[in-house]
């Protein structure tokens, strides 16, 4: 048999298994809508603990071990957990979810959140309680058991995978999903209820970091002589580039019903590169990928979290550690990606590695 009709067989038998699934939610009593299949969807994986703040469990889980955390979860199973830094990002999916369902009863293209966590099976009662009484729409749960739940990201067809983890997270980038290490502010800002705002960092996030590797080893100069030269030459696509793709592809189906100005996504450029010397190759990168962004910020080596104060993003992903303390001490979410050039250095500083990490 032809590779194509094995595949072609499989899928039918994929089918089926969807309609009967379809079938049995359709006849459940429930307000809560079914699941999309995920080649249709936008899949977004979140941890246990970036959706709720487990400060306190996990504390009892480095202190007295594994066996003392599952009893302390499976006595409190009836607690619900508080919010934690990746809740308003998720109640913001839900709330354009709710927008897609309106205008396409029908359509399997909405996000769908998994909730992937290497949590033992015991402690899904409580997260399960959580959920519920947040009123939030999760039904794919990934119980790993201690097991590191990468390896899942593939099957589910991960788009977005959100963790406290930043070993899991690397993990994930070397495997080619988009990913972060998701950081909570002291005190949040007051975030849009109706719209879901994404803002990007531009080098080794939503682009390569090849032009971040001149600036470190050549200096600003040379960089703007270079992004000159270059400034026809798309540069090379970085970790978060598919997740721009994914909400420009939800963003166009708003379009179609005539619905830009009220789309409830909107995303964000805040990049550090000034726009005179180095931002046209950024635009034109975009415009080569087919991609919108509906607000380009140039900041010129500004901080960027002032900015992002008047913005109020769910989610802001940068991959500087400096540029993600600067945003959450003025009170924005931020996700860091551990990608590219810039994990060596600190404030433009190379970080002192000793022998034995430098290989």
């Amino acid at each position: 048999k032809a590779p194509w009709s094995v595949q072609r067989g499989e899928d039918s038998g994929e089918e089926k298994d969807w309609a009967a699934a379809k079938a049995f939610f359709d006849n459940l009593k429930t307000n809560k809508p079914r699941p999309p299949k995920p080649r249709y969807a936008v899949t977004i994986a979140v941890s246990s603990r970036t959706l709720f703040n487990m400060v306190a469990e996990r504390k009892i889980y480095e202190d007295e071990g594994m066996e003392k955390y599952v009893a302390y979860q499976v006595e409190h199973e009836n607690e619900p957990l508080m919010p934690g830094a990746a809740f308003p990002f998720v109640k913001a999916l839900m709330t354009v979810n709710s927008r897609l369902r309106q205008l396409y009863p029908d359509s399997e293209e909405l996000f769908d959140i998994v909730l992937m966590t290497n949590n033992h099976a015991q402690v899904g009662v409580r997260l399960i309680n959580s959920i519920n009484h947040h009123d939030l729409t999760i039904e794919r749960f990934c119980m790993t058991g201690g097991k590191s739940p990468t390896g899942y990201l593939k099957a589910y067809m991960t788009n977005l995978y959100l963790s406290k983890d930043s070993e899991k997270v690397t993990e994930a980038i070397e495997e080619g999903i988009a990913a972060a290490t998701m950081f909570m502010p002291e005190t949040e800002n007051e975030l849009s209820d109706t719209q879901l705002r994404v803002a990007f960092d531009g080098d080794a996030v939503l682009f390569s970091d090849e032009s971040e590797i001149i600036v470190k080893q050549h200096g600003l100069d040379t960089f703007f002589e270079h992004e000159k030269e270059f400034e026809n030459k798309p540069l090379a696509q970085g970790p978060l580039k598919c997740f721009l793709e994914a909400l420009g592809k939800l963003q166009r189906k708003f379009y179609a019903k005539n619905e830009r100005i009220t789309c409830p996504i909107r995303t964000y450029l805040v990049t550090a590169r000034s726009a005179a010397s180095s931002g046209a190759r950024v635009l034109k990168t975009l415009r080569s990928w087919g991609l919108e962004i509906d607000e380009a910020l140039f900041l010129a080596g500004a901080p960027k979290g002032p900015l992002l104060q008047k913005i109020k993003p769910h989610i802001f992903f940068d991959d500087q550690m400096f540029h993600i303390e600067g945003a959450k001490d003025l009170g924005t979410i931020s996700a860091h990606v551990p990608y590219g050039i810039g994990q060596k250095y600190h404030k433009e500083k190379l970080i002192e590695q000793s022998p034995a990490e430098a290989f």
